[in-house]
């Protein structure tokens, strides 16, 4: 139920947002009544919180707390809840009633953009009238609501929904269609003559067009490691000269040298040279 409620509340304010320009902090102007109403364990900022649904700045009249401070010294922790809201000068030089007080500091617009927290019947009934002014009170079971909008919040609404309607279809009333677009009919001498696709009357080449340099892939420049890596590979594949042989360009055989034999063959030739020649 209080999560329905909170749904209620914040579509309510959205009306008193969009329609009449309520900014938070909302500017709550609370009477003697709704504190007198008031249970001593409960904190009335978070449940003026609740209500609206938003951050508020809870304002009271100095009427509003000499109405307190004449209950006496029993309510003086009342008087000191009071002393936490913002003083709200009411310019009354005698002290009047508080109802008288509020209805004097509203006034007939409410321009300053209040939200009404009070208890007295009359005086919420008496202020109903007035389009824009959400009000807040207590429900017999001593919980704080918001009351819905009134016939003539309501009533001010639509009036300003339906303005703004007409108002755009006054501005559609002189437009006629397709004349702001390229090759629409256009008026010549009294006549509507519908235009070609170009001011020549000539239909339009279509045209090959490049591609978007914007998306085209910028081209890699090279390391100087791949340069010389592509200059052997054309190296390698270039073909080579082949030589024929007999040309004076033959290149010539290198000799290959031999080591010559050991003392030890030579000894072993002596030996066998010398028994060929007994024999």
């Amino acid at each position: 139920m209080r999560h329905k409620r909170a749904k209620v509340y914040k579509r309510a304010m959205g009306i008193y947002t969009q329609a009449f320009n309520f900014r938070q902090p909302f500017q709550i102007l609370v009477s003697q009544d709704i504190l007198l109403s008031l249970n001593k364990e409960s904190d009335i900022h978070k449940q003026l919180f609740a209500c609206v649904q938003g951050n508020v700045k809870p304002m009271i009249t100095q009427c509003c707390i000499d109405a307190l401070y004449k209950k006496g010294r029993d309510y003086q922790p009342l008087v000191d809840i009071a002393k936490t809201f913002e003083r709200r000068k009411c310019n009354h030089r005698e002290v009047i009633e508080p109802d008288e007080c509020l209805k004097d500091v509203i006034g007939q617009t409410n321009k300053h953009r209040y939200v009404l927290a009070a208890q007295s019947v009359k005086l919420r009934t008496s202020l109903s009238t007035i389009p824009g002014l959400p009000m807040i009170h207590f429900n017999p079971r001593g919980v704080l609501v918001q009351s819905p909008p009134s016939r003539a919040t309501l009533k001010y609404k639509d009036a300003m929904e339906e303005e703004r309607r007409t108002e755009g279809a006054r501005v559609l009333d002189g437009i006629v269609d397709g004349d702001n677009v390229l090759g629409a009919a256009q008026i010549d001498g009294g006549q509507r003559a519908v235009a070609g696709p170009s001011s020549s009357g000539q239909p339009r080449r279509n045209r090959i067009k490049g591609p978007n340099p914007l998306s085209v892939k910028k081209k890699k420049r090279k390391a100087p490691d791949d340069q010389a890596e592509t200059a052997t590979k054309r190296k390698s594949s270039e073909p080579r000269d082949v030589q024929v042989e007999g040309s004076d360009d033959v290149r010539k055989k290198k000799k290959r040298k031999r080591r010559g034999k050991g003392e030890v063959a030579l000894a072993i030739e002596e030996i066998r040279a010398g028994q060929m020649a007994d024999d």
